[in-house]
C-alpha cells in the first residue's frame, strides 16, 4: 500500500509564473497520515536534520522508501522538464520554527528540484505558510501561499527567481524537504553542514 498519490501528482498542472513550481494539496493519501505523523522524527529543536540522523519509525521509513523511488523521479522529471538521471537526492526534516526561519530566499544553485511535504494538522495560523514569491524583496508580494497543511505538497525548480519565505512562526512546524542536487559532493557536504549544526543545538540549546 503506497502513501502518496503520485496521479493527483500527474494531474495537476505546473504554474510558471514567476517561477515553475506545483501545488498538490493531497500529496499523501489521507488514510496514510496519522501512521507517518506517529512515526515522525521526534525533533525538539529548530533546524534540518537529515534522516540518517534521526530516529523514525515503519511508516515513515516507508515513505521515505516511496520517495526514493523511480516512479517518483519519473514523474518528477517529467513535471518539471528536466533530466534527473544519475542525480542523487537528499532528505532532510525539521520539526519546529524560531524567529529567524522564513527569511526570504531562492535556495542554493547546486539544488535542481526542492521538494517540501507537510506534516501538520489543523493549520489555522495565518502566519509560517509558505510563499511564492516575486522579488526578493517583499514579503507581501505572493504569487501563492501554502498553508503547511498535513498531506500537502510544495515543489519548485531552483532558479535565481525562485524566492520563497514566509511570514515568523514559532511553534511546532513539520516539513519533509527532498532535493534533487547536482552531484554526491553535495550530499556530503550538506549532510557534514546539517549535522555540525544539529551538535551544535544539542549542546547550546540557547543558541
Amino acid at each position: 500500500m503506497t502513501a502518496i498519490d503520485l496521479e493527483a501528482f500527474r494531474n495537476t498542472e505546473l504554474v510558471r509564473d514567476p517561477y515553475e513550481y506545483v501545488v498538490v494539496s493531497d500529496f499523501l493519501k489521507p488514510d496514510a497520515l496519522d501512521a507517518i505523523n506517529n512515526d515522525y522524527p521526534k525533533l525538539k529543536r529548530h533546524g534540518s536534520y537529515p534522516v540518517s540522523e534521526v530516529d523514525h519509525g515503519p511508516s515513515f521509513t516507508a515513505l521515505l522508501d516511496e520517495l526514493a523511488s523511480g516512479p517518483v523521479a519519473r514523474a518528477f522529471a517529467e513535471k518539471f522538464e528536466i533530466n534527473l538521471t544519475d542525480r542523487p537526492t537528499m532528505v532532510t526534516v525539521r520539526g519546529h520554527c524560531h524567529a529567524k526561519d522564513g527569511r526570504i530566499h531562492p535556495d542554493s544553485d547546486d539544488k535542481l528540484i526542492t521538494v517540501l511535504i507537510y506534516l501538520n494538522t489543523d493549520w489555522e495560523n495565518p502566519n509560517g505558510r509558505l510563499r511564492i514569491l516575486r522579488s526578493k524583496n517583499d514579503i507581501e508580494d505572493y504569487a501563492a501561499e501554502v498553508p503547511p497543511q498535513a498531506g500537502t505538497l510544495l515543489a519548485f525548480r531552483r532558479s535565481d527567481r525562485s524566492f520563497h519565505g514566509h511570514t515568523t512562526y514559532v511553534g511546532e512546524r513539520r516539513v519533509i524537504q527532498l532535493n534533487w542536487v547536482l552531484d554526491d559532493n553535495v550530499v556530503r557536504r550538506e549532510q557534514a553542514r546539517h549535522r555540525r549544526s544539529a551538535r551544535i543545538k544539542k549542546w547550546l540549546p540557547f543558541i
